[in-house]
């Protein structure tokens, strides 16, 4: 089974973000960056597929030159091989320029099964693997719980969520595209062993000038969703001492509850 995962880069939960100079952007400017956490869990399920039914594993990502420590990441995972979509402008860029790109980049190669992230903690869209999934003519699954293979390597049956303490189990033919859900199973950790070893496989670069994609499908006007402003949350904090008598502090509370909260 030839696996793809789809891998996003994106800045540490505890990074301290700046609006860009433009007001619809992060800038990079301090930003320390680490891998999508659910694209980790997908990566994770993928090796754990190979371990069981055979098959190869390619990690893949987008993005500039930074992009390589996620992917290298990848490969001292288990990943047997790299593929390294490389462009500057890809930062903001929505689901569907993401989507096309992948798809224009992957044509060389049989994969049977897709697997990305449930969400990126970045942008939070969740539309990526269903778009790849459009795109390809794929049937597809989103926010998948666990993964088993039935029918020798022909199909895929998968319990996926449904919200409310509900899911759902479908079988479904490959190929396919998988959208994997955090907690699904536990991360491997890296080993000296595996970052020694993935400095022997291949990592392949290609640019967006290389792919059969649109005129600008890479820039700014590409995008289906376009941010039109960018703001800080604004802390707001006002506490209010009320005094005096229990009975004379109650019925101010409850005041102030009904005709300023008006949560009453």
């Amino acid at each position: 089974m030839n696996i793809l995962i789809c891998l996003k880069q994106v800045p540490e939960k505890d990074s301290h973000y700046k609006i860009d100079s433009s007001g619809i952007g992060v800038s990079d400017d301090n930003l320390a960056f680490e891998t999508n956490e659910s694209d980790l869990y997908a990566l994770e399920e993928g090796l754990r597929l190979k371990e069981r039914v055979g098959g190869k594993v390619v990690a893949l990502s987008l993005g500039p030159e930074r992009v390589e420590k996620v992917l290298r990441n990848a490969l001292a995972m288990g990943a047997d091989s790299a593929l390294h979509v490389k462009d500057e402008n890809f930062d903001g860029r929505d689901a569907w320029v993401t989507a096309q790109t992948i798809v224009a980049a992957i044509p060389q190669i049989e994969f049977d099964l897709i697997l990305t992230g449930v969400q990126s903690e970045d942008m939070g869209h969740g539309q990526t693997g269903t778009m790849i999934a459009q795109l390809l003519g794929w049937s597809h699954a989103t926010i998948v719980t666990s993964v088993d293979v039935v029918d020798g390597c022909s199909r895929l049956q998968v319990k996926r969520e449904l919200g409310g303490n509900e899911f759902e189990r479908i079988e479904l033919q490959l190929p396919v595209v998988l959208t994997i859900q955090s907690g699904i199973n536990q991360i491997r950790y890296v080993t000296l062993k595996g970052i020694l070893q993935a400095k022997n496989k291949l990592y392949k670069i290609i640019s967006t000038d290389d792919l059969d994609l649109e005129s600008g499908m890479i820039g700014v006007e590409s995008s289906k969703v376009k941010p039109q402003e960018l703001l800080v949350p604004q802390k707001k904090r006002q506490t209010v001492m009320i005094e005096g008598k229990a009975e004379v502090a109650a019925k101010s509370l409850i005041d102030r509850l009904q005709k300023e909260a008006k949560v009453l």
